[in-house]
């Protein structure tokens, strides 16, 4: 229980936007590289794809962590923003609040970000 009171820090707020970056870097410095050198690796584009594919579903499940753990600092959702008192339970369970918010939009900016993996069959010259 101390860990994850320990986890519910200001840094947590950039929890799911750092890791929507990070996947966002990891899967077009992957095509990028794939398909400048194509023929000088020895891996299939669908290899590729699936790849990336994992690497898709990690970053949501990380994503999907950090909601939970905002969702829990915010206090399960019971009382309602703005949470704008000068205490230290407003400014935790704001700082829940919009983190749980970054992070819902983090998972839809991942999904996002993931598409052309469904539609991309090979690389384009």
């Amino acid at each position: 229980m101390r860990f994850i009171k320990e986890i519910e820090t200001f840094w947590t707020l950039f929890t799911a936007p750092t890791v929507w970056a990070l996947h966002f870097l990891v899967c077009y410095v992957a095509f990028a590289i794939y398909c400048a050198k194509q023929g000088a690796l020895a891996l299939s584009f669908d290899t590729l794809r699936i790849g990336l594919g994992l690497v898709t579903l990690l970053a949501l499940a990380m994503i999907v962590l950090a909601g939970w753990l905002a969702w829990r600092q915010w206090g399960f959702g019971t009382d309602d923003p703005p949470h704008d008192d000068p205490t230290d339970e407003d400014r935790r369970k704001f700082q829940g609040f919009a983190t749980l918010l970054l992070s819902g939009l983090s998972f839809i900016a991942v999904l996002y970000t993931a598409v052309p993996l469904l539609f991309i069959a090979a690389c384009q010259s």
